[in-house]
């Protein structure tokens, strides 16, 4: 590694793992997810078009470019993009400014030129920073928002002649006004059709319903509201549904009535780059917040390049621009009802597009026949799994630095809308940040606490800005005098001058006048970018993401090359904080022998509770050794078993030498299996092959230990051989800490040769 790659910043682009599905893999559940997807995203389309002062048409034109342009440019499996009810606010702003719809248009095609760019500059990281607890509290602020109002759609009330599900203003404006509504009036036979599609989806797994793996849960009781509805019209004509009850699409009479174009003369005025700027800005946040929470409750949990995204969306936007659309955002809305009607790539996507396209072309009026309350039964179960109490209960149970940026977020967003809900969740989080290290600059360790003199080892942290000089001050200077003190500065990558200035004043002033011994080890000369450790996150593997042996030999691999490199993680723990590392089930169980005492944690570079540790002399297996390696796969959940040999085996070493030294003498039990197999004869042993026949044998034991295993555990065998447990041995080379790592393969026939003796 050159001096310049080494000194390179500490982020790096984040290699992202995408498990990747064909497009037409799953059609059986991509095909009816995409249908109601579609008949979600109609009625919100129209909404969203009308609560930003556009015509009603924009927002089905963009519903078009969201699920065919951008369904095919984006990389999100599950994303489904739209009008944007976060951007209806300034939408309505911008046309009455800006005078006409065509003007706008043109902002909006910059803006979206302007996404193009944000993409290309790599700006999409920004979602990587987003905290958990923030998206988290989005999901449930949103699934709280889709339950209260989606509720007079359920009833059959009509509130304020729209059907606009709008979450981009104050929700609580006019609330109790609307609920005086609701308690009013209703209709009944949407009470009926809600009843029945809710208690449908909740019991459909109950139910021979759930053997039609083509037809969804959600995409049924959309079928079922219609087919009961007409029913009611002739036989209870007092539950049948009409009117404002029902979906509607205006008729398109020709494709020139269709589109809009931007009026391009506009293009000096400054209110119109603007409101480009703002769209852009404000579309790339929400998409990515979207995206972001959108990868959470994807049960595949695979994970959307942010970048990529920015470019689709904003090509999608300037389309839209181009042909009379509003702006389009990824739409956590319509992207949770996907996942929830079980799609599995972006098909769905592109079917709830195309049929946008067809239903708006040609057939207003079959999906005109929708009730209302149909899907906002959907919606309503959506919602509730979105804002469950388990979840709520999970948040608690974190702690307050985690909880409370998650109901502040949720009633923020309630009480704003989502962008500055989402932001003044993340002061929260930021404030509880600031708060840890803070509190948290540095381990403190009193190494001989029994002496008359105190000895007190301060480790500072990777990062020691500004902001921990309160705790370091407070520390010092309540030190005992007459103590010893020692900063250790070894894992700091960046002390913040003002740190080290305090550090100095102590040492030459209050340190010698209390008669504390105050040394500094592993100080740099200098902490400047040039001294930050280069991390390439293209070389760590994600642990969740470990659930095959050859991912598991891969992982270790990797580990054991970033312990040589010297690019190991420091942890210290109290021992009441280990419990919460070993909840998972371990990776692997590893036997080594008892001459081999390297910590396999470092060596490998593991996380606490990843490996379980066996010892056996000369890695000589025995029945209990076999037996416990296989209750730590059945009971344990450990997929890998490794045998770890080492070079310069001292047991064995001592074996081969009392063979020289007596020859007479009993045979070494480790050496016993390499005898009696005819791999190793004693009497052709000679003194100048004694380091050479010490690593065959220690090699020849593991495959020897290898064939125990699969005689001696039927279980452990069958696992093997289908590939379900891994078995293999590695060799760990001392000189240089370096551990070989062999094919991982099932081991089904015997492998010891005598070819050495001969």
């Amino acid at each position: 590694m050159t001096k310049n790659q080494s000194f390179k910043p500490l982020i790096e682009k984040q290699r992202i793992v995408d498990i990747g599905r064909s497009l037409f893999k799953r059609p059986g559940k991509d095909i009816p997810a995409g249908i109601v997807v579609f008949l979600v995203a109609l009625p919100l389309c129209l909404g969203i078009a009308l609560a930003s002062g556009a015509p009603l048409i924009s927002g089905l034109i963009s519903g078009m470019i969201g699920g065919l342009i951008i369904g095919i440019l984006s990389k999100s499996h599950t994303s489904v993009s739209g009008p944007a009810a976060s951007l209806s606010a300034v939408v309505l702003t911008a046309i009455n400014i800006l005078e006409t719809f065509e003007v706008f248009l043109l902002a909006l095609f910059i803006g979206g030129l302007i996404q193009v760019i944000l993409g290309f500059l790599k700006s999409g990281m920004i979602a990587d920073y987003m905290p958990t607890s923030i998206i988290k509290g989005l999901l449930a602020a949103i699934g709280l928002i889709l339950v209260i109002s989606q509720l007079p759609y359920a009833l059959g009330v009509e509130l304020d002649n729209s059907r606009i599900l709008d979450y981009s203003q104050d929700f609580f404006i006019g609330v109790q006004e609307k609920i005086s509504m609701i308690m009013a009036s209703f209709a009944p036979g949407a009470l009926v059709l809600s009843a029945i599609s809710l208690l449908v989806m909740i019991f459909w797994d109950k139910t021979p319903l759930k053997k039609f793996k083509l037809l969804p849960p959600s995409l049924f009781v959309v079928i079922m509201g219609v087919l009961l509805n007409q029913l009611f019209r002739y036989f209870v004509p007092a539950l049948y549904l009409d009117g404002v009850h029902l979906v509607s699409i205006p008729k398109i009479s020709n494709i020139a009535s269709f589109l809009t174009f931007p009026d391009f003369s506009a293009i000096g005025s400054f209110q119109v780059w603007t409101y480009a700027f703002t769209i852009a800005i404000v579309g790339s946040i929400a998409s990515l917040l979207n995206l972001e929470a959108t990868d959470n409750l994807d049960p595949h949990k695979r994970r959307s390049p942010p970048n990529q995204e920015l470019v689709a969306q904003g090509i999608g936007n300037s389309v839209a621009g181009l042909i009379g659309g509003i702006p389009i955002t990824s739409v956590i809305v319509r992207s949770s009802v996907n996942i929830e009607a079980g799609a599995e790539t972006k098909l769905s996507t592109i079917i709830h597009g195309f049929l946008l396209t067809i239903s708006v072309l040609f057939l207003s009026s079959v999906i005109n026949l929708i009730p209302l309350a149909s899907l906002a039964a959907i919606l309503l179960l959506v919602g509730y799994k979105l804002t469950s109490y388990s979840i709520i209960t999970q948040m608690f149970r974190k702690g307050w630095s985690q909880f409370i940026p998650f109901a502040v977020t949720v009633i923020a967003i309630l009480l704003t809308d989502v962008l500055v809900g989402v932001l003044i969740g993340s002061a929260s989080s930021v404030f509880f940040l600031l708060r840890g290290n803070f509190y948290n600059p540095f381990y403190v360790e009193e190494t001989n606490p029994g002496n008359k003199r105190k000895t007190i080892r301060l480790e500072l942290s990777n990062e020691v800005s500004f902001l921990n000089k309160p705790a370091i001050k407070r520390t010092l200077w309540n030190l005992p005098k007459g103590a010893k003190v020692v900063i250790d500065a070894s894992f700091s990558s960046y002390i913040e001058p003002d740190v080290l200035e305090i550090f100095n004043d102590y040492k030459n002033t209050f340190a010698k006048e209390n008669a504390i011994d105050f040394t500094i080890t592993g100080l740099r000369d200098s902490y400047s970018p040039s001294n930050e450790v280069l991390v390439d996150k293209k070389e760590i593997i994600d642990r969740n993401e470990l659930k095959t042996p050859t991912q598991v030999i891969h992982y270790l691999e990797e580990g054991n090359k970033r312990y040589v490199d010297g690019n190991l993680v420091s942890r210290r723990f109290q021992n009441k904080k280990l419990m919460d590392f070993i909840k998972d089930d371990p990776l692997a169980v590893v036997v080594n022998c008892i001459d081999m005492r390297e910590p396999l944690n470092m060596l490998l570079n593991t996380g606490i509770g990843d490996l379980i540790p066996l010892k056996a002399a000369g890695n000589l297996l025995d029945e209990h050794l076999v037996h416990t390696l296989e209750i730590s796969c059945r009971e344990q959940g450990a997929i890998l078993i490794l045998l770890m040999g080492n070079s310069g085996n001292k047991l064995i070493k001592n074996a081969l030498k009392n063979i020289l030294n007596d020859p007479d003498a009993p045979l070494s039990p480790l050496l016993k299996p390499a005898v009696e197999a005819g791999y190793f004869i004693p009497g052709n042993f000679r003194k100048e092959s004694l380091n050479s026949w010490t690593e065959a044998i220690s090699m020849w034991n593991l495959k020897h230990s290898e064939e125990q295993i699969l005689a001696a555990s039927a279980y452990l065998k069958n696992q093997i051989n289908s590939g379900k447990i891994g078995l293999s041995s590695a060799f760990l080379r001392r000189k240089n800490g370096k551990i070989d790592f062999p094919p991982l393969q099932p081991v089904k026939s015997p492998r010891i040769s005598s070819e050495k003796s001969k």
